[in-house]
């Protein structure tokens, strides 16, 4: 398929492609934001009211390979229609839930359709653009998931004041809805790969060092979303803010996240090629940055606020590096959206478990425990992309 040169097509798709993205996470991150008023207002544990995440990030995971299959086989935009019309369901569903179970079994739902996102996203551009404009527009297109995740921060202390937790779903649903019907009109459609063309690509390069970079990615995603999730009660805990106000902090995370995702673009397109080179890099900043929060964050809310949105922004600039730039290498054996919904899912490996995990931990050990717990897991992530992603995995996969 021919590739989009001009400009302004070149942007319109990156633009649309970062609403859509954006929608996605309105959608998907409302609950960890609001989780810590849940908490509150239903009388539940932390980790309770935590197994909803655990599930849909299990669900999430599982279906980026359901999704990345599909979407080299099927047009990707039926596949984020799909996804788009299941989400506005499963928003819809969660202020009707009345227990534990009920609200689980519709989040993990929500988190399966939630997975028919990214991979077909990342089919139609590596499709449609040439090398250096598919780096430009994911960088972008990932500031989707700052920008959501800021105005999830931002909107959902205001809608739990006035109308309760419950009204930030209802939100999230109608601002899909709107989402669904321009994306029906928008988004260009592109030609699955056929059978044939498949078979002679070849097959998905299965091996160990496939293993050791999803255990990268897995750290990676452990950090970045318990930090996301449970940030805001940390603070709210350790320094006797209000609710609203703690979520409110979490405005902060995101807005380091996009600089960092910016700065990491531009660092693969102009000094670091090797994209694992890089996520190395940003992995040991982290780790630094990690360390500082252990050390120096819990006196003072400033300074645990700074920390840790460094941290997050490293980790989401490692999370650039691994599923926006590495998926292209695997064009040769017609497997990108395979390969970014592989590389995805071991994110939410890594969500799932310390979303739950972190939880359970803050209960028992505390929140200075749990500090030195995420610099642990920088270090440990930061030592495997140097000694193994780094060198083994550019020369035996790339």
């Amino acid at each position: 398929m021919n590739k989009i040169t001009d400009r302004k097509s070149v942007n319109s798709l990156g633009l649309l492609l970062m609403i859509t993205y954006t929608i996605s996470y309105l959608t998907r991150i409302n609950y960890g934001a609001v989780i810590s008023e849940i908490v509150t207002a239903e009388h539940i544990t932390k980790a309770a009211a935590s197994i909803a995440l655990t599930g849909s990030a299990v669900t999430y995971g599982a279906g980026q390979l359901i999704s990345g299959y599909m979407g080299d086989r099927i047009q990707p935009k039926k596949l984020v229609l799909a996804g788009l019309i299941t989400t506005i369901l499963m928003n819809l569903v969660i202020p009707l839930c009345k227990t534990t179970v009920q609200t689980t079994a519709a989040w993990c739902v929500n988190g399966l359709a939630q997975a028919f996102m990214w991979p077909p996203m990342v089919k139609i551009m590596s499709t449609l653009l040439n090398s250096d404009d598919y780096k430009k527009t994911t960088a972008k297109v990932g500031w989707g998931s700052s920008i959501g995740t800021m105005a999830v921060y931002l909107l959902s202390p205001i809608c739990i004041h006035f109308f309760g937790w419950h009204s930030v779903f209802i939100l999230s649903a109608f601002c899909a809805i709107v989402m669904a019907v321009v994306w029906q009109k928008k988004c260009p459609s592109i030609e699955a790969n056929s059978s044939e063309n498949f078979k002679t690509n070849g097959k998905f390069p299965f091996s160990i060092v496939i293993l050791i970079l999803l255990v990268v990615i897995a750290l990676q995603g452990a950090l970045r979303d318990g930090v996301t999730t449970w940030m805001p009660s940390f603070v709210a805990e350790s320094f006797n803010l209000s609710n609203e106000i703690s979520i409110l902090t979490g405005i902060i995370l995101p807005i380091f996240s996009i600089i960092t995702s910016y700065i990491t673009s531009q660092i693969s397109r102009k000094l670091i090629k090797n994209e694992l080179i890089l996520g190395g890099t940003m992995f040991g900043i982290g780790c630094l940055s990690a360390l500082a929060l252990a050390l120096f964050g819990s006196g003072n809310v400033v300074t645990s606020l700074l920390f840790a949105a460094l941290l997050s922004g490293c980790v989401h600039g490692v999370n650039y590096t691994v599923t926006c730039l590495c998926p292209p290498n695997f064009s040769k054996y017609g497997c990108v959206s395979f390969a970014s919904g592989l590389l995805n899912s071991g994110t939410y490996i890594g969500s799932a478990i310390s979303t739950y995990g972190i939880a359970v931990f803050a209960d028992n050990f505390g929140w200075g425990s749990t500090l030195w717990l995420w610099a642990a897991l920088a270090a440990i992530g930061t030592l495997l992309c140097f000694l193994s992603c780094s060198v083994i995995l550019s020369l035996a996969l790339f």
